[in-house]
């Protein structure tokens, strides 16, 4: 085990599926030389050459367009949107072409092609640059949809997501890039649970925080200061977006009774509702109370002085777990937080 961040360890991820496979090619803006943005890409030209990290221009639709061009030629394409805000000019390629085309052909035609996202705030910077945009694509049938939460995820996940013959959308919390924590970069990929499965990050017994992403941490952190006060939460990171773990989930659900989901990306037909409406319809009979959910506003993303008022935090989650535990609320009393701001 080594200590890395994380975009050190998505760096090692790419490194070793290009060494694994030479099919694997990389396009980005400024990927190369540069080695991207976040230095995500950083070195990789030097060892693979210009022909399997490319740097290409500043056209979202274009580089998505050539990466389905690629796989149809057997490559496995990796592509990188430099920030989350950039995607929609791919959108159109990327529902329309890479989640139908092996639908559409009947599997004779494969689109191993994986989308990566710098994605979500917290890092202060404008709109366009800190978006959660997770639900466009977890709403699109025929992508896989992955948001890592830590180094060790991010180094195999990415990996599987290469590996794969199916479309993934690759999204990264980039506030966390600069979180380390420790990395096994010799255990086999083979050994390494599926990138499709939740786990399971703190056990609990009172209560469940269900979420993703960079708001793994910020759940940890509640589920701490939660202790202080007698309660026991217990912290499911889903991992994969889409298709969903619900037996994970389900198994939580049984245990605990009360759940609280949590995500930076907006209240209003967000992951979030698609959870509870799950929990709901499959798990009901286990249900002590509603579930509760913690998101961003329902508002474009707001400058970067105002970010702290519209993320998830600390208080917002412990709020939320208040109601489901019928404990007197400090914010709102009975009145959902989120429907108080409507």
């Amino acid at each position: 085990m080594v200590q890395m961040t994380m975009g050190k360890a998505l760096n090692a991820g790419l490194r070793q599926a290009m060494r694994d496979d030479d099919k694997v090619v990389l396009l980005g803006e400024d990927i190369g030389k540069l080695g991207g943005v976040f230095r995500i890409t950083d070195g990789l030209i030097d060892e693979f050459g210009a022909k399997r990290v490319m740097d290409t221009p500043l056209a979202e639709s274009g580089i998505v367009g050539t990466a389905v061009g690629l796989a149809f030629r057997g490559y496995r394409p990796v592509v990188e949107i430099q920030f989350d805000g950039f995607i929609y000019p791919a959108f159109d390629q990327i529902v329309s072409q890479v989640a139908k085309l092996h639908y559409r052909t009947q599997g004779r035609v494969k689109m191993p092609i994986t989308i990566r996202v710098p994605w979500a705030g917290g890092i202060g910077a404008a709109e366009h640059h800190s978006e959660s945009n997770e639900a466009y694509f977890v709403h699109t049938a025929g992508l896989r949809v992955i948001a890592v939460s830590d180094p060790q995820d991010a180094y195999r996940c990415l990996q599987q997501a290469i590996a794969s013959d199916d479309p993934v959308l690759f999204f990264e919390p980039k506030r966390l890039y600069h979180h380390k924590g420790e990395v096994d970069l010799e255990a086999p990929l083979a050994d390494a649970p599926p990138m499709g499965l939740a786990r399971v990050v703190r056990k609990g017994s009172d209560a469940t925080i269900i979420t993703y992403g960079a708001m793994v941490s910020t759940a940890l952190d509640a589920a701490a200061a939660a202790e202080d006060e007698g309660m026991s939460l217990e912290v499911i990171d889903l991992r994969s977006l889409s298709p969903v773990d619900y037996d994970t989930v389900a198994a939580a659900v049984r245990r605990t009774g009360r759940v609280v989901v949590a995500h930076e990306g907006s209240r209003e037909a967000g992951v979030g509702a698609e959870i509870i409406a799950s929990i709901t319809e499959f798990c009901f009979e286990y249900l002590e109370a509603a579930p509760v959910r913690v998101t961003g506003h329902d508002i474009p993303y707001p400058p970067a002085k105002l970010e702290k008022f519209h993320l998830p935090d600390l208080d917002r989650i412990l709020d939320a777990v208040d109601r489901v535990m019928d404990r007197p609320n400090s914010l709102t009393g009975s009145v959902d937080a989120q429907e108080a701001d409507r």
